[in-house]
């Protein structure tokens, strides 16, 4: 059954599972992310993943060698082109093997949806998902935030990850999530380590909450489109 978390009501399970897009760059830690998830999530939330790349399955095997789902929930889309072609310009690939895994486990509340590792540019097509995760990661840089792009700034939710490693690479993860904020004009943020509890409750929270949303009709899903705003070097702008 969905989840109903605290002031969210649920009148009824949905038609079809909540589809969850994850896009960042690669080495972020989408497939981390994803493992996070179904480990913490699976006891409670009938989940599946697809996951996505060039010319392997590689994400979706070590998901499966992780043991984080049944291995028959985990597929694989190989794109044969740049990863952000069939999140949202032909999403042809990754519509069949989402219904064939929902027609093949009936009842799911969420499938996760990962991009193969690509740029700033990367979202998902809202005929594909109904929200989505964009990722960053401290290693990345502490400036790349402030870069801006569709992702960044209009995903449901911007992940900056991996913020155990910051003190590692020079970088405060602590401005990092404030400065996502700003350039998300407030919409939600999560600085995230698999080390610290707290930010792993808020994720699983968040993704309750979207759940909630959804299953009560609530939820509309959005499209980041191609054209936020950005910057190169001093001069932030829009095309």
């Amino acid at each position: 059954m969905p989840c109903r978390p605290e002031g969210c009501s649920v009148p009824e399970k949905p038609s079809r599972a909540m589809r969850l897009g994850i896009a960042g760059p690669v080495g972020t830690g989408k497939s981390s992310l994803i493992a996070l998830l179904c480990r913490q999530l699976s006891d409670e939330l009938e989940l599946g993943v697809v996951t996505n790349d060039i010319y392997t399955d590689e994400d979706a095997r070590m998901l499966r060698a992780a043991g984080v789902l049944d291995t028959q929930r985990i597929r694989a889309v190989e794109t044969g082109a740049c990863p952000h072609t069939a999140i949202r310009d032909d999403i042809t690939m990754n519509a069949i093997a989402i219904e064939d895994l929902e027609s093949d486990f009936p009842g799911l509340d969420v499938v996760l949806i990962e991009s193969g590792g690509d740029n700033l540019t990367a979202t998902f097509s809202p005929a594909l998902v109904d929200a989505q995760i964009f990722v960053l990661d401290v290693a990345g840089g502490g400036d790349v935030v402030r870069k801006g792009g569709p992702g960044i700034a209009r995903a449901d939710l911007l992940v900056v990850n991996k913020t155990d490693l910051a003190a590692y690479v020079g970088v405060d993860a602590d401005l990092m999530v404030q400065q996502g904020f700003s350039a998300r004009d407030g919409r939600p943020v999560i600085g995230l380590s698999r080390l610290d509890t707290e930010s792993v409750t808020q994720i699983c929270d968040w993704v309750r909450h979207t759940l909630g949303h959804y299953a009560s009709g609530e939820h509309v899903a959005q499209d980041p489109g191609p054209m936020a705003p950005h910057s190169h070097g001093d001069v932030t702008h829009s095309h």
